[in-house]
């Protein structure tokens, strides 16, 4: 049996910056992208017992905002779109016609 060396895969993508005064640095347009990230929001540096740095982009989301990323909320939004994609639910134009439509039906009828 022949172990061979581990080998990390080569990245998709590289890019360099200059660090700048105060260790100011301003990432590449390409990186900004891969990482989802754009003016205000937060990057996380993780550094890993190998000498490995890992570099996640955040969001931030308002306070009053938050409710949408409860693990409740997700799991709504995840039951609604499997629903959705086995063909389940109405289209409803304009708006009026989906109030109407609730107003007609009690809570928790399946409908």
């Amino acid at each position: 049996m022949t172990l061979a060396a581990k080998t990390d895969p080569e990245p998709n993508l590289t890019a360099r910056a200059k660090i700048r005064a105060k260790a100011q640095l301003t990432l590449p347009e390409e990186i900004r992208r891969a990482l989802r990230i754009g003016e205000g929001d937060e990057v996380e540096f993780a550094v890993h017992d190998d000498g490995t740095v890992t570099v996640r982009g955040f969001i931030s989301i308002p306070t009053d905002q938050a409710w949408f990323f409860t693990p409740e909320w997700l799991a709504g939004e995840q039951e609604a779109d499997e629903q959705i994609a086995a063909g389940h639910g109405r289209i409803f134009e304009p708006a009026d016609e989906m109030f109407a439509h609730l107003d007609t039906h009690t809570a928790g009828e399946d409908t």
